[in-house]
């Protein structure tokens, strides 16, 4: 018989004795980030610790990272009080965060119900999540950390999306379950970020740095002839003041970089508009569904790919004006 250790829950200033010296120090690693993120189905980055709001501090200010979306936490490591819950609605007014995540100790029921309140009454692009913190260990093993969710917005799910089914089209409703189940197949077959699933024809695929990702892209139209036609692409996307740039020191490498893709690619790039694209497509009968799994695969394959070709080159470059590395090998 297998001889089972017993788990035992550990007092919280143990690990972290003062709320700002130490627990928000802790919380703000990316390691700790990363597991309040999975927790709640984000990606969450590391923007400023103490984040001044006029004359008051935030504890920390995050970014999900799969959304562009400002995130504000604020922690205590006692029982929720009035103070903090004035202090959150103040720091994200004043950062115009779209996700504040209040972490505690413990919720009091009065506290848990004005989160669930606020996340009634204010629209689907803002979210209030209140988790407890709890410490346990197996016997004289070091504590482990868990983060319980206490409140949430009623239609949050598992997979970390805002379901909107009852307001959708039938097509809406085919996208918002192609990406979720895109979602959960590259869980099991890649280390790839996937952003939360939404009724939409693209998901994002964050790569580290701000300005640029990857996308999926599940589309009922030919990119390339705009007749309804429906195909699949990963496309690397340039989204920032220094886009244009990017992409002619890219587009410098194309011979090199289709060699190493496999196939030519399309490079989007129009005048007036800042975002550039290069991307890889094929097409697709996006509403037969046993079909899915072979777009999932062709997905996740040239994800991975578009990764390995791009990560390296973006990371080398810099902004114009400054002296450009050779990408690492």
């Amino acid at each position: 018989m297998a001889n089972l250790g017993k788990l035992e829950k550990v007092n919280l200033r143990t690990a972290w004795m003062d709320e700002g010296a130490h627990f928000t120090p802790w919380l703000a690693k990316a390691e700790n980030l990363q597991l309040l993120g999975d927790t709640l189905g984000m990606q969450l980055e590391l923007v400023e610790q103490e984040k001044a709001v006029g004359p008051f501090r935030a504890d920390i200010l995050c970014r999900d990272a799969l959304e562009h979306t400002l995130v504000l936490i604020e922690n205590q490591l006692q029982r929720t009080d009035h103070s903090h819950l004035g202090q959150i609605l103040t720091y994200a007014a004043g950062l115009e965060a779209a996700t504040v995540i209040w972490v505690a100790g413990s919720f009091t029921d009065e506290h848990r119900a004005a989160l669930d309140w606020l996340n009634e009454i204010t629209g689907e692009e803002f979210s209030f999540f209140g988790l407890e913190v709890e410490l346990w260990r197996i016997g004289d093993s070091p504590a482990a950390p868990k983060f319980n969710i206490v409140s949430k917005p009623n239609d949050w799910t598992k997979g970390g999306y805002r379901s909107r089914a009852g307001k959708l089209t039938d097509y809406q409703q085919l996208q918002l379950e192609f990406w979720t189940a895109f979602k959960e197949y590259m869980t099991g077959h890649s280390e790839i970020k996937c952003s939360k699933p939404y009724p939409q024809n693209w998901m994002w695929h964050t790569m580290g740095r701000p300005g640029y990702r990857l996308a999926s892209v599940a589309s009922l139209w030919d990119s390339e002839t705009g007749v309804k036609n429906p195909e699949t692409r990963v496309e690397l996307t340039l989204d920032d003041d220094n886009s244009g740039a990017y992409f002619d020191l890219l587009e410098k490498q194309k011979s090199e970089i289709e060699r190493e893709i496999g196939q030519p690619l399309t490079w989007y790039s129009k005048e007036g508009v800042r975002t550039r694209r290069i991307y890889i497509r094929r097409k697709a009968d996006l509403f037969d569904r046993k079909k899915w799994p072979g777009f999932f695969d062709w997905l996740s394959t040239n994800l991975e790919l578009f990764n390995k070709v791009f990560g390296p080159r973006m990371d080398a470059l810099q902004p114009p004006g400054a002296e450009q590395s050779a990408p690492t090998r």
